[in-house]
């Protein structure tokens, strides 16, 4: 009997679009060099039929949705475990915004697995309606999950208030390892290698951007502070404030989607800082840790539980500035961190773990076929 799995809630593969797709493709590919048959839905913009090809070695059931936003994931989500109903294969679930329609697999006998991302009910950016619709997905999906995947153990004890333990598993996000990249990534960008420390991160009030370049730019560091992502200072106060607390050591770089800038700019920096301050496993944060990047962490169970010794850790404004500071004085603790961060690295969030451990709760939930 052929092992089958079939992966709903992610845009699909190749992945182009979050840590969600990430973790699909890594888990999709390992599954099929280890003989299983994997099916990913996948969303794209657009009118038409349902398209079925391969993708290596993993079938890929594409969907058109002509709507964008929450609607069209919606409505992808729909078509997709309509679909998944036809059939009586084991599904993995990636997220619970949707939840209501899983229902659909329960009341089929399909099992399912979800990953439950973190507490996404709560992020204030939502609103309340958003926030109102995600917290009655989250029970359902508690509800109706066969297992419940939490991706950090702070996420697992939230997640028992919901259901009981025999049903959640934790298992976390992986990243690729990056043990070289070309300087020339980072030279035409206007940065020296080893000369900045590098931010990666969505600008909103719960990931700290602000402390952080506050506490930063309190004095002349001799080194830059380079952040990746959007920032509006005409469209959103709060990037206007980041931008005014910056000083010209604060460097802006824009959204960057191209992977191996991506990889050679956390490579060749001093430094990783990381301002999360809810949300379980980051993988921006493991991805650090996978180019052995020493890392200074907002301090909170999240953050210590997956950087562990490989952190400094700060609270606000000036203890990031503190820190900063330490490390920038300190060669021997920043080849300390790098160290203890790349062996964290080793022993939790590699893809080979990950995915592996995905793999062994998944048999647990394989139909039984005569």
């Amino acid at each position: 009997m052929t092992k089958t799995v079939r992966i709903l809630g992610t845009h699909g593969v190749p992945a182009n679009y979050g840590g969600f797709e990430t973790a699909a493709e890594n888990i999709a590919l390992f599954l099929v060099r280890h003989g299983w048959r994997v099916i990913v839905y996948c969303q794209v913009s657009g009118h038409g039929a349902i398209k079925e090809d391969h993708w290596q070695g993993i079938e890929r059931v594409t969907i058109p949705v002509n709507l964008q936003g929450w609607k069209g994931t919606s409505h992808f989500d729909w078509i997709a475990i309509s679909h998944a109903c036809k059939f009586k294969d084991l599904c993995l679930t990636f997220g619970y915004n949707t939840a209501l329609f899983s229902t659909r697999l329960r009341l089929a006998g399909i099992p399912n697995v979800i990953n439950m991302d973190g507490i996404e009910w709560s992020r204030a950016r939502w609103g309340f309606a958003k926030q109102a619709i995600l917290y009655v997905n989250e029970r359902i999906a508690c509800y109706v999950g066969n297992h419940l995947i939490a991706d950090h153990p702070e996420i697992e004890k939230y997640l028992l208030t919901r259901a009981p333990k025999r049903k959640i598993t934790t298992l976390t996000y992986g990243a690729d390892p990056v043990s070289s990249a070309p300087e020339a990534l980072v030279t035409q960008l206007g940065l020296e290698p080893g000369k900045y420390l590098n931010l990666v991160a969505r600008s909103i009030p719960e990931n700290s951007i602000l402390q952080m370049v506050r506490g930063f730019s309190m004095q002349p560091r001799g080194v830059k502070l380079v952040l990746l992502g959007k920032y509006d200072p005409d469209g959103d106060d709060y990037h206007r404030q980041v931008m005014a607390a910056a000083s010209n050591e604060v460097v802006f770089l824009g959204p960057i989607y191209d992977k191996a800038v991506v990889q050679a700019l956390r490579f060749h920096s001093l430094a990783y800082v990381h301002g999360h301050t809810v949300g379980g496993t980051n993988p921006s944060l493991v991805e650090a840790m996978a180019a052995s990047n020493p890392v200074i962490a907002h301090d909170n169970p999240y953050n210590r539980w997956v950087a562990g010794t490989g952190a400094m850790y700060f609270k606000d404004s000036a203890g990031f500035g503190v820190a900063v500071g330490q490390l920038l004085a300190s060669p021997p603790e920043q080849a300390r961190l790098r160290a203890n961060s790349h062996a964290r690295y080793l022993e939790e969030f590699t893809w080979e773990h990950v995915a592996g451990r995905y793999e062994k709760l998944l048999l647990r939930y394989l139909p039984q076929r005569i």
